[in-house]
């Protein structure tokens, strides 16, 4: 799966001539200058290129990626896709003498397309789902993978935590990769048989066309809440990104969760084909799919719901994850797999029978022995947060004790919202550090306290030496009956702090934590 330089390509991908590619994208390339060549591949990014491939050297926020040119052309590139000013730059340069170089207004909204092309339109031969939405892609991608592999022996599933085919996976470098990557990855997903491809499909990449040159036979949206303000100014920028998934040329059908009023709108201005799910409870019986039923405090596991399908049709169903917030990941799983051509009974059946999804309500500590429950869960959105503590208080039979903090460089708008509802709904409050960038963790922690202190019902602690340390006095204070969650990193397997990657993972500290307590009381 992974290639020699960690890069997840076909063994055996087409060759594909300059003079061809010209003419297929004949609108919007031009051939600059330079010989003709074979191309195999194509790589975003110098530290990427492999020996045969179409660089594409895009404009940066700080630096035009033409400055790499001569970098990727000793690494093995043969040809450069990029604007004018990056045909200046790089005929500037005497390291990237040689490269064939190609022009475009757009480099990075051809890439997709241009990737696509050259892999031989490997999403073609795959049934291909994307999920967007602030909260719930993760975990709801999860389960329409589950759902998938029920009828198909192999799965691709590229996402926030993981790149995974089949039974081999990597970490994955962000919610959606790059789209030379993407279309790579499924032409590496067609070449050992896989059938089905979940993509994860965030705002940032839509907004920078990531997904450009894959038309999704099925895409969900699962909601729309405040986060990412600082990439997209407001709401309505924010939802009208998201929204771009639902174009003619990205997806050929939808599915939309209308519990918001975000969903309820793009139902109505979709411009494909949508079906629609309500799983809030509350009455709204006019959508496709109702969740009309839901015990969310079963078993301290997941939860059991009816869902109601356009028939009219109630069938039983199962959350592997506790809370009304993943049933309603559930029942979008649900309706996705099914529109994805899944049996509508065998995607209950396996979405019930799910693995627990990394870093999403992962239970790590189990109660006993004098010990909490211990969770870690991604909830890094007000919203999120409420919802996560709100699912882990019915199976919580002493103290809610939550750990959180926020991130730097991000909305710093959220930080008060998220340490007042912190504070309204755990027992005990532990504020710490998440990722805090080139910002000062002392303010941000001061931002969410700020808004937690304004709540009298919690006990609010501030832990300034580390995350780590939080998570340590959390589980001191609490007992057998309750329940320590840790909040906002999730699977995330480093922690970023002035500008410096640490290896660090919640999962990881409660494990120490648990043997600690293991030694210590002779188990």
């Amino acid at each position: 799966m992974v290639s020699p330089r960690g890069l997840l390509r076909p063994q055996h991908p087409p060759a594909r001539s300059l003079e061809d590619l010209v003419a297929r994208f004949a609108r919007d390339v031009v051939h600059a200058s330079g010989r003709e060549v074979e191309i195999h591949g194509v790589a975003m990014g110098s530290s990427a290129v492999e020996p045969g491939d179409l660089f594409v050297a895009v404009p940066g926020a700080h630096h035009h990626g033409a400055r790499f040119a001569g970098q990727a052309a000793r690494a093995g590139a043969v040809a450069v896709l990029t604007d004018a000013t990056g045909a200046n730059l790089i005929a500037a340069d005497p390291a990237a003498d040689g490269l064939t170089v190609l022009t475009t207004a757009r480099p990075r909204d051809m890439a997709g397309p241009v990737a696509d092309w050259v892999y031989g339109n490997p999403s073609g031969e795959l049934v291909t789902v994307g999920v967007t939405g602030t909260n719930g892609k993760t975990t709801t991608a999860y389960l329409v993978d589950a759902a998938l592999r029920a009828v198909h022996p192999t799965t691709a599933l590229l996402g926030t935590v993981e790149l995974r085919l089949g039974d081999e996976a990597i970490e994955s470098p962000r919610t959606t990769v790059e789209a030379p990557v993407l279309h790579g990855l499924a032409a590496l997903a067609v070449e050992r048989g896989a059938a089905s491809m979940v993509t994860e499909v965030s705002s940032h990449a839509l907004a920078l066309g990531r997904v450009r040159g894959l038309r999704f036979d099925v895409v969900g949206f699962t909601n729309l809440q405040r986060d990412h303000l600082d990439f997209h100014h407001s709401m309505e920028g924010y939802f009208l990104d998201k929204a771009r998934l639902f174009e003619p040329e990205q997806a050929v059908k939808g599915v939309v969760v209308v519990d918001d009023a975000w969903g309820r709108r793009l139902a109505r201005e979709s411009p494909i084909p949508v079906e629609t799910v309500s799983t809030r409870l509350d009455g709204n019986q006019g959508a496709d799919w109702t969740v009309t039923e839901a015990d969310v405090g079963l078993d301290g596991v997941g939860s059991r719901f009816v869902l109601r399908d356009p028939d009219g049709t109630c069938h039983e169903a199962f959350s592997p994850l506790p809370g009304l917030v993943n049933v309603s990941n559930a029942a979008t799983a649900i309706v996705l797999a099914t529109a994805a051509g899944v049996p509508l009974a065998t995607a209950i059946e396996a979405i019930g029978a799910a693995h627990a999804v990394p870093g999403r309500m992962e239970r790590v500590i189990e109660r006993g022995q004098g010990l909490p429950l211990g969770l870690v869960d991604y909830a890094h959105t007000p919203d999120a947060l409420e919802l996560a503590l709100a699912a882990v208080r019915p199976i919580t039979p002493g103290r809610l004790i939550v750990v959180l903090g926020s991130d730097g460089d991000r909305d710093r708008g959220k930080r008060p919202i998220m340490g007042e509802i912190a504070a309204r709904l755990a027992d005990e409050v532990f504020v710490t550090d998440e990722n805090p960038r080139s910002e000062d963790p002392a303010l941000i922690r001061r931002a969410i306290l700020s808004g937690a202190t304004a709540v009298s019902k919690a006990t609010v602690h501030e832990v300034a030496t580390n995350r780590a340390d939080a998570i340590r006095q959390a589980v001191a204070v609490a007992r057998e009956g309750d329940t320590v969650i840790v909040t906002g990193k999730g699977h995330e397997p480093t922690q970023e702090i002035a500008g410096v990657f640490h290896r660090y993972n919640d999962r990881d500290v409660f494990r120490a934590v648990l043997a600690e307590h293991l030694a210590g009381s002779g188990a």
